[in-house]
C-alpha cells in the first residue's frame, strides 16, 4: 500500500505507531527486565525505550509480549542501588516501576488487540550500562510529573520543552556526509512526518543531499536523499500551520520520500526555495493549471490528475486526516456483468455523496434550516483518518490499533463488503465517505485478510476476512482493473470536472457550495478558525485534536467552473476554409469528410508539431521600407501577399523569388490582409480606418469599406462575413457578397461588438462560432458570433495584447502580450489554465493546442512546450521584433515577417 512501502522492517516488532497519537519516542537503552519464579530470578533481554507517555520493554523474543507502562498510571519510580554486600550476589542498580496498569501487545508474536491488565503490578529493569541507571530515574520521573499534570496544555507544554531542550544539546553528525567535498548549506531541527506518528531530529542540507538524522536513531540512523533525483516538492500545511515540507523522487507516485513538519515558517521556506533551485522549471511547472491542460489535453489520465490535485491541495498519504481523496465512480455493485456504456452504471459526479439520495437529502436540508449559525448540511466529513484506515485495516492493522486506542472496530462496522458501503454511503444518516487512492491501483491486498488477522466476529455468526465484491468481479484484481477501466471511461472523463468541482473547485464552500448541498462543518474549511488565536492551551489542543481526526476538507485549488476534459468524440480537426485549398506546398492539403482522412491529418499534425525544431530558413527578401504587418498567401500558393507600415501590399512571385506589384492605397500604415476565399480578392485594413479590396486578376483597387472612427487593426473572414477590429474599440460584424464584386452598398452590418478600450488583435475558431479579441488594456473577450452576446471577458494580461488565437479543436484561446505573458485561457469557463513568462515579448504565433511557434521581440522564433512551460528550440531569424506569421495547414512551411523589414520562407524537413 502507499504508505507502507517505506515501513517494511519485518525484523523488528517495535514501531512509532505502539506509541499513543502525539507521543514521541526519546531514547532506548538495551536492559533486562527482572521477574522472580519462586526462588529463581529470571532476566528477559530488550530494548527498554523511554518515550514521552510512557515506557515500552521490547524483548529481544518475539515469543514474549511487548510491555507498555502509561507513565500516568504509574505510582512510583524508584532508583534501586546496587547491592554492595559482600555476603549477597552482586545485584546492578535497577530501575523500580509501580504502576496501576500494564499493556500488553504482540502477544505471541501476533498483531491482536492489546490486553490491558489493571491493578498494582510492580516491575524491575536493570540497564546493561548500570551506570545510566540514575540518569534514566530522573528523566523518567520529570517525564512521569508531565504527565500527571491537570491541564493538557501544561502536559504538553512540558514535554514540548524536553524535547526541545534535547534537540538543542544535539546537532546533526556531519561524519554521516556521503562525501567529504560535500558543502552543508543549512541545518535546522524537525519532526519526520508518517501516518498517525511524527519522529523528531535535526536536518542538514549541503550542496548534494538532503540528510535527516532521528532524535532516536528509529528506524535509521540517518536518512538520505540525492537533490538532483528530486523531482516535486510541496509546501504542506500540517496541524492548520504552514510548517511542512513534501519531497518526491517520482513523477506520478502519490507517496513521497519524505515529509518533514518544521518548528517555524522561515526554515521550510529556505529549505523548500534551495531545494526549488535544483528543480528545473519547478515554479512554472507544477500548478494546477499546468496540470489541467495536460489533463484535458489527454496528457495525464484521471487517476493522474486526481493524485496531482490532491497533492496541490495538501492531501499526503503521510497525513491521514488529509489523505488523497477519490470518488465513488459507480453505482452498479449488484450485476452479474458492468456495461460502462450505460449512464445508469455510473454515480452523479455532480452532486455530494449526501445528496445523491434524496429522500435522506430532503432530512438533512430539513434539519439545516432550523439550525443556529453556524449551519451545516453534513455532520461527518467525507474523509478522515477513521475512514482511511476503515478501508485499509487488512494492510494497516498496527495503524488502526493506534487510532483507537489497542481496539479494532466493531466487526459489523468494518469494511466488508464494497456493496454494502456503497449502500450505507447511499442511505446511511452520517456516512458521506469518498474513496480513496487504492480503489484506483494495482495492490489489492487490502482487498484480502492475507495476515490472517482476527478482525472479529460479525453478528451473523461469520467472521471479517476478505472484503466481498461485488459480482461482476471474478477476484480482487479483477475488480482494481474494472475499477480502473471506470475512472478512464468516456462518461468519467466527461464528468469528473463536476466531482473536481465540488472537492477542490468553486463549489467547495460559499453560495455555491449552498446551491450544491456540498455545506460542511465550518472546522473543516482550511482558514476556518485560527487555532492560534485561542489563548487557553487546553481548548486550543482539544479544538485541533477535533479537527484534525473529523476530516478536513482540502485546499481550494480553482474559483471558477473547471473546465471538461476534450474526449475523442468532441475532437474537431476540421480547419477553416477561408485561407486556401489544393496546389503546391504552399496550400493546405484537399478536404476530405474522410474520417481515417481526419486521423491522416491528426497524425500529420502531431509528427509536424513534434519536428517543428528542425524548421530550416529557405530564402529571406526585404522587400518593404518598413515593418510587416500581414502575410497572406494565394489559393496555388504562387504567389504571396503581404502588408507593411509603409502603406503598401506587395505581391512577391515564388517562382520568380522576387516581387511583381506594389499597391499603396492611402499614406498610412497597413496593418493586416487576407485571402478572400474566391482566391482573387485580397483585403486589407488600414490605419485610416478603412478597409481595402484589392483584386488580384484586374490588378486595382477594387471597393473601399470605411467603417471604424480609428485605426482598423485586424480583419478576419468566415463564410461572406467580415469581422473587422478597430482602436474604437469596437468589432464589427459586416455581411459581404461572396462574388468578387465588392460594392459599398452591399456592405452591411450586422453587429457592432463593444469593447472598454482599442481592440488590438482578433481571430475565429475553425467552425466560425466564436470570436477571439484581445485589447490594448489586457482583456480577451470571446464571443458568440451567431447571437453576437459576450461569453466570456477575462482581464488576463497587464497591457496591450499582440495576438490571440483559438486551439484547432476550439477549446482553448492562447494570447501574448507586452507583459512578456502567453495565456491559455479556457473557453468553456474563462479559466486562464496556463500561465507563462518568457523572457521577452511574444508578438505572434501558430499553436496546436500543445506547442507553440512564437515570434519574439528579439527576432528569434521560439517554440514552446506548454505542458512543461519550456522553450524546446530557439530558431534565429530577424534582426528585429517578428510581427507577422503565416503556416500552411500541412504544417510544412512558415512565412515570417518583422520589423527589420524582410519576408522569410521557413521550410520543415522531418
Amino acid at each position: 500500500m502507499a504508505f507502507l512501502k517505506t515501513q517494511d522492517r519485518s525484523k523488528e516488532r517495535f514501531s512509532l505507531l505502539l506509541l499513543d497519537l502525539e507521543e514521541y519516542y526519546f531514547e532506548q537503552h538495551t536492559a533486562y527486565h527482572v521477574t522472580s519464579a519462586s526462588t529463581r530470578e529470571r532476566k528477559v533481554r530488550g530494548s527498554f525505550k523511554i518515550c514521552s507517555k510512557s515506557v515500552i520493554f521490547d524483548p529481544d523474543s518475539f515469543e514474549t509480549p511487548i510491555l507498555k507502562i502509561p507513565l500516568r498510571d504509574c505510582k512510583r519510580i524508584e532508583f534501586v542501588e546496587k547491592d554492595t554486600n559482600p555476603f549477597n550476589d552482586p545485584k546492578p542498580s535497577a530501575i523500580s516501576i509501580s504502576c496501576g496498569q500494564l499493556i500488553y501487545i504482540k502477544e505471541s508474536n501476533v498483531i491482536a488487540p492489546y490486553r490491558n491488565e489493571r491493578g498494582t503490578k510492580r516491575l524491575t529493569f536493570q540497564l546493561e550500562v548500570w551506570t545510566k541507571t540514575e540518569d534514566v530515574v530522573q528523566t523518567l520521573l520529570q517525564l512521569h510529573r508531565a504527565s500527571c499534570l491537570e491541564r493538557l496544555g501544561d502536559q504538553t507544554a512540558m514535554v514540548e520543552a524536553n524535547l526541545q531542550s534535547r534537540l538543542a544539546r544535539t546537532s546533526f553528525d556531519k561524519n554521516s556526509f556521503q562525501s567529504v567535498a560535500e558543502k552543508p548549506h543549512m541545518e535546522c531541527t524537525v519532526e519526520m512526518v508518517m501516518p498517525l506518528v511524527s519522529n523528531p531530529g535535526h536536518i542538514c542540507i549541503t550542496d548534494e543531499n538532503l540528510y535527516f538524522q532521528p532524535l532516536n536513531g528509529y528506524p535509521d540512523r540517518v536518512i538520505q536523499i540525492k537533490l538532483h533525483s528530486v523531482r516535486r516538492i510541496y509546501k504542506r500545511r500540517h496541524g492548520l500551520r504552514p510548517l511542512g515540507l513534501e519531497v518526491f523522487c517520482t513523477e506520478n507516485d502519490f507517496c513521497s520520500d519524505i515529509y518533514l513538519k518544521f518548528y517555524n515558517t522561515a526554515d521550510r521556506d529556505e529549505i523548500y526555495y534551495y531545494i526549488a533551485t535544483f528543480l528545473e522549471n519547478h515554479m512554472t511547472e507544477h500548478t494546477a493549471e499546468s496540470y489541467m491542460l495536460q489533463w484535458q489535453r489527454g496528457h495525464l489520465s484521471n487517476f493522474q490528475y486526481l493524485l496531482h490535485l490532491n497533492s496541490l491541495a495538501d492531501r499526503s498519504c503521510n497525513d491521514l486526516s488529509q489523505y488523497p481523496v477519490f470518488p465513488w465512480v459507480l453505482a452498479d455493485y449488484t450485476s452479474p456483468q458492468l456495461d460502462l456504456t450505460n449512464a445508469a452504471t455510473f454515480r452523479d459526479l455532480g452532486k455530494p455523496v449526501g445528496a445523491l439520495n434524496k429522500e435522506r437529502l430532503d432530512r438533512l436540508l430539513s434539519r439545516y434550516r432550523g439550525m443556529p449559525e453556524p449551519s451545516f448540511l453534513y455532520g461527518s466529513h467525507y474523509s478522515s483518518p477513521g475512514y482511511v484506515m476503515f478501508y485499509l485495516v487488512r494492510v494497516a492493522p498496527e495503524h488502526m490499533l493506534c487510532l483507537q486506542n489497542g481496539r479494532y472496530d466493531h466487526a459489523d462496522r468494518m469494511f466488508n463488503s464494497v456493496g454494502e458501503t456503497w449502500r450505507n454511503c447511499l442511505e446511511g444518516a452520517t456516512d458521506f465517505k469518498e474513496l480513496i487512492p487504492e480503489f484506483y491501483g494495482t495492490d489489492c491486498t487490502f482487498l484480502e485478510n492475507r495476515q490472517g488477522l482476527d478482525l472479529g466476529r460479525r453478528q451473523n455468526g461469520s467472521y471479517v476476512g476478505d472484503v466481498v465484491l461485488p459480482p461482476w468481479a471474478s477476484d480482487a484484481s479483477d475488480f482494481l482493473q474494472k475499477h480502473r477501466t471506470a475512472l478512464e471511461s468516456q462518461y468519467v472523463s466527461e464528468h469528473l470536472h463536476e466531482w473536481i468541482d465540488l472537492i477542490f473547485g468553486y463549489k467547495q464552500r460559499g453560495s455555491e457550495a449552498i446551491a450544491a448541498h456540498n455545506v460542511f462543518h465550518p472546522l473543516t474549511y482550511e482558514g476556518g478558525i485560527d487555532c492560534d488565536s485561542i489563548e487557553d492551551t487546553d481548548q486550543r489542543i482539544a479544538m485541533l485534536t477535533q479537527i484534525l481526526e473529523f476530516g478536513q476538507t482540502p485546499t481550494q485549488l480553482f474559483t471558477s467552473p473547471h473546465p471538461q476534459r476534450i474526449t475523442p468524440r468532441f475532437h474537431n480537426i476540421t480547419r477553416s476554409p477561408s485561407i486556401s485549398s489544393p496546389g503546391s506546398e504552399l496550400s493546405p492539403a484537399s478536404p476530405s469528410a474522410d474520417s481515417s482522412f481526419e486521423d491522416l491529418t491528426e497524425e500529420s499534425r502531431k509528427l509536424a508539431w513534434t519536428n517543428m525544431g528542425n524548421l530550416t530558413l529557405i530564402s529571406s527578401h526585404r522587400i518593404h521600407k518598413e515593418a510587416v504587418t500581414g502575410i497572406a498567401v494565394a489559393r496555388d500558393g504562387s504567389a504571396i501577399f503581404s502588408t507593411s507600415q509603409d502603406s503598401t501590399l506587395k505581391m512577391f512571385s515564388k517562382e520568380l523569388k522576387d516581387f511583381q506589384r506594389s499597391m499603396s492605397f492611402s499614406n498610412m500604415a497597413l496593418s493586416s490582409c487576407l485571402m478572400l476565399a474566391d482566391g482573387k480578392t485580397v483585403v486589407c485594413s488600414s490605419w485610416d480606418n478603412n478597409v481595402y479590396f484589392y483584386s488580384v486578376p484586374f490588378g486595382r483597387r477594387q471597393d473601399t469599406l470605411m467603417g471604424h472612427d480609428d485605426a482598423v487593426s485586424a480583419i478576419r473572414w468566415f463564410d461572406d462575413r467580415l469581422y473587422t477590429a478597430s482602436w474604437d474599440s469596437t468589432v464589427k460584424v459586416w455581411q459581404c457578397p461572396s462574388e468578387s464584386t465588392h460594392k459599398r452598398s452591399q456592405f452591411e452590418l450586422l453587429a457592432e461588438l463593444e469593447h472598454d478600450a482599442g481592440v488590438n488583435s482578433i481571430n475565429l475558431s475553425v467552425a466560425g462560432t466564436l470570436l477571439v479579441s484581445g485589447c490594448k488594456d489586457g482583456t480577451v473577450s470571446i464571443w458568440d458570433t451567431q447571437s453576437h452576446e459576450v461569453l466570456q471577458q477575462v482581464p488576463c494580461h497587464s497591457g496591450t495584447i499582440h495576438h490571440t488565437a483559438f486551439s484547432p479543436d476550439s477549446r482553448h484561446v492562447l494570447s501574448v502580450g507586452e507583459d512578456c505573458c502567453m495565456k491559455v485561457i479556457d473557453v468553456q469557463t474563462g479559466m486562464v489554465m496556463s500561465s507563462v513568462r518568457a523572457e521577452e515579448e511574444q508578438r505572434c504565433f501558430c499553436w496546436d493546442g500543445n506547442s507553440v511557434l512564437c515570434g519574439g521581440q528579439s527576432g528569434n522564433l521560439l517554440l514552446w512546450d506548454l505542458l512543461s512551460s519550456t522553450v524546446t528550440k530557439r530558431i534565429p531569424a530577424h534582426s528585429g521584433p517578428v510581427t507577422a506569421m503565416w503556416m500552411n495547414e500541412l504544417y510544412t512551411t512558415v512565412i515570417t515577417g518583422g520589423e527589420d523589414r524582410q519576408i522569410m520562407f521557413w521550410k520543415l524537413y522531418s
